[in-house]
């Protein structure tokens, strides 16, 4: 139990005054315990969200749509980061990557980020709800052939599934052909493991993935970036591919992750329908739990807190949907006003494509295995440390294991053939190059690929 204190009664340097450390076991197993403290502080305080990286945090749900709102006051900009420009941030810490500007809309204001974001929007619009069902669908039957034919029927669902499965459908809506689908998911998952080099590899694939569909445009987001009349550069398009990727697999791994053992756990209502499952993970375990910088272009008086022009402001999105001021209002708001897609002109562009992503891959899930239970209370389960995310280190399972199943997506008995899965174009590879990929064990895509050929 935490102590009430009144932020006008706190002294300037004392550690209830700030400084309060988002990261490290005692933040990553009770974070709510912290978000509870930081409250009693005001709408916002002061912390450090990794080792010397002073941020303001804002608590509050009406906070946080404030800012949010209000792009006139608080710009995404990060080159306006004073600490940064004047080198009091260390040049290895794990916030740099994260909060560092790039030319994405991520990071964009005004004219740039419409142009931008625009882009993004259009192109996620040409994508077909139902072929992306059926994607999600294709990749959760293969995940799951992987190994629920395994003798005792026990699996780790994040390392086996959730992490996985968006990086195949990503993928797929990019138009990769097999080879740089796997260094695509090779580079974007060493970014979130940290694996020195990760980022090269990631941008190297995707400036080949370009050029490609320069010489071989298709009907995939990629082709469709490129082709807007927003007439992106190469490296915009790259940008766009990142922010797309980071923002969608690994929010979406979290997602579908804590949704399925929400769905499984003891402590869920009976028979709770899954999209309840994901709205409850949104609301109360917001994937994506401290993001969104904010730079203040002057100095905004808010809840008695000064924050001043320049200085990072991050939206805690996660203690935002369960600010206690809610409580009595959440019955009467809509199951979509949580702030887990982030709100005003920086909303996330794709959230009812994730949302259905996530509902899909669950309901996936427990329809290949049935009996599918958790080996551990839902109260037990370990949760990642870092600031960002909120998101299960493991979800082990039991189930019923079942017969090895032929590859290639089944089909009920007596059912003619589906149309067959569009194909990305015929790919013209250097001899070099297929020289290399004879010679390595195939990746996650070329498997999967391979798989849905029958293979």
């Amino acid at each position: 139990m935490h102590q009430h204190h009144d932020s006008q009664q706190i002294p300037a340097g004392c550690p209830a005054h700030g400084k309060v450390p988002l990261y490290g076991p005692q933040f990553g197993s009770d974070p709510e315990a912290t978000y509870s403290h930081l409250r009693s502080l005001g709408p916002s305080a002061a912390v450090d969200i990794a080792p010397d990286v002073e941020v303001e945090l804002v608590t509050s749900y009406d906070a946080a749509l404030y800012i949010l709102q209000n792009p006139a006051s608080f710009v995404r900009d990060s080159r306006r980061w004073n600490a940064l420009n004047e080198g009091r941030v260390p040049a290895d810490s794990p916030a740099v990557p994260m909060m560092g500007y790039r030319p994405n809309a991520l990071f964009s204001d005004g004219a740039a980020h419409a142009r931008l974001r625009q882009a993004v929007v259009d192109s996620l619009a040409t994508v077909n709800e139902l072929q992306l069902r059926r994607k999600v669908q294709q990749s959760a039957e293969y995940l799951i052939s992987q190994f629920s034919s395994e003798p005792g029927g026990r699996a780790e669902l994040m390392e086996s599934y959730a992490q996985p499965l968006p990086l195949l459908v990503f993928s797929d809506l990019f138009g990769c052909p097999p080879e740089l689908g796997d260094r695509v998911i090779v580079g974007i998952s060493g970014i979130f493991q940290g694996t020195p080099g990760a980022d090269e590899v990631l941008g190297t694939a995707l400036a080949e993935l370009i050029a490609l569909k320069h010489r071989q445009p298709g009907t995939d987001l990629t082709t469709r970036l490129m082709q807007h009349h927003a007439q992106l550069t190469d490296e915009e398009v790259l940008h766009q591919l990142v922010t797309l990727l980071s923002g969608g697999t690994a929010p979406l791994a979290a997602a579908l992750g804590t949704s399925a053992a929400l769905y499984l756990s003891e402590e869920a209502q009976a028979a709770l329908p899954v999209e309840e499952a994901v709205y409850q993970t949104l609301w109360n375990y917001a994937p994506i739990a401290n993001y969104a910088g904010h730079y203040p272009t002057h100095d905004v008086e808010l809840g008695g807190r000064v924050l001043k022009a320049g200085n990072p402001v991050l939206i805690s999105f996660a203690a935002a949907n369960t600010d206690p001021k809610l409580t009595q209002q959440r019955e009467q708001l809509s199951a979509k006003a949580h702030l887990a897609f982030g709100a005003g002109p920086h909303a996330c562009p794709a959230k009812d494509p994730a949302f259905m992503i996530a509902v899909t891959a669950v309901e996936s899930l427990l329809t290949g295995l049935p009996d599918l239970e958790m080996r551990v209370p839902f109260k037990d389960l370990q949760w990642a440390e870092g600031p960002w995310s909120r998101t299960l280190v493991t979800l082990p399972v039991r189930f019923t294991p079942r017969a090895l199943a032929p590859a290639g997506p089944a089909r009920p008995a007596g059912a003619q053939p589906s149309a067959p899965v569009p194909q990305p174009a015929a790919t013209v590879v250097p001899q070099t190059e297929t020289r290399a990929a004879t010679s390595q064990p195939r990746g996650l895509f070329s498997r999967f690929r391979a798989w849905l050929g029958g293979e």
